[in-house]
């Protein structure tokens, strides 16, 4: 299953109520303001939505840097925070913009502003110890949800394994992802287990985008009827009818 929702901000049980097939076999649907389009894929944020590049990581305000001038004392593995101006002051080379830069460009930025003060052959290396201004959120049945950096072309299942994994009653079928793009807010529904087949492409993400994995009712209500059952010594049968509640 792969379908984004364009939604104002409600539930999608109300989503889904009212859709129909299109005469190209779509699934298209009104819901008061919302519309629900079968897709290949969420589309992707512009630079309006989100600062992040689509093939670097983007500095930022208050992200965290570490420059090191190779053969500057002073300059050795120094941490710096990008102000809110989106500038940092590294000695002898003075102000340097580094907000909209890579690392890579900012230590080309630092390296000239270098010679331009008459360092000789200055060698300069930016990395990212903190990407504050870039991050998503990985929220529900994780084992450790929260903000995450997103660095390069990160996808679904690496944002999840960035929150250390799916916890015990994660469901591998019922995983969103919201996102804004010009203005509209899109969820995208996903199936873990049929992107780790191959069935589609493991999807991008970006920076402010929310990931959030679904909870499994089945698997937590089978814990709770072992927890509440004495020590089983012959084979447990549950009855389930066909909307997986119990008999």
């Amino acid at each position: 299953m792969n379908v984004f929702l364009r939604i104002p901000a409600f539930a999608f049980a109300a989503v889904l109520a009212g859709c129909s097939y299109g005469p190209d076999g779509g699934l298209v649907g009104e819901t008061g303001q919302v519309q629900v389009v079968q897709t290949a894929e969420l589309p992707a944020p512009t630079l309006i939505d989100t600062s992040a590049r689509v093939r670097a990581y983007q500095i930022g305000p208050q992200d965290v840097l570490i420059v090191d001038v190779l053969g500057v004392q002073d300059m050795a593995d120094r941490e710096i925070v990008v102000d809110n101006a989106g500038r940092i002051s590294i000695p002898l080379a003075g102000s340097v913009v580094a907000a909209g830069k890579t690392p890579e460009e900012l230590a080309a930025q630092i390296t000239a502003q270098l010679r331009a003060n008459y360092m000789r052959d200055p060698q300069v290396s930016v990395n990212v110890k903190e990407a504050v201004s870039q991050v998503l959120t990985v929220d529900g049945q994780v084992l450790q949800p929260g903000l995450y950096p997103v660095l390069g072309d990160m996808t679904l299942t690496s944002a999840v394994a960035s929150a250390k994994g799916m916890s015990e009653y994660a469901a591998l079928d019922d995983v969103v992802v919201l996102r804004t793009v010009n203005g509209q807010r899109y969820a995208g529904i996903y199936n873990l287990a049929a992107i780790r087949r191959g069935n589609y492409p493991d999807p991008r993400v970006y920076a402010n985008d929310t990931v959030i994995v679904g909870d499994s009712p089945a698997r937590r209500r089978m814990e709770d009827i072992l927890t509440i059952l004495p020590a089983l010594t012959s084979p447990l049968i549950y009855l389930l009818d066909s909307n997986g509640s119990s008999n």
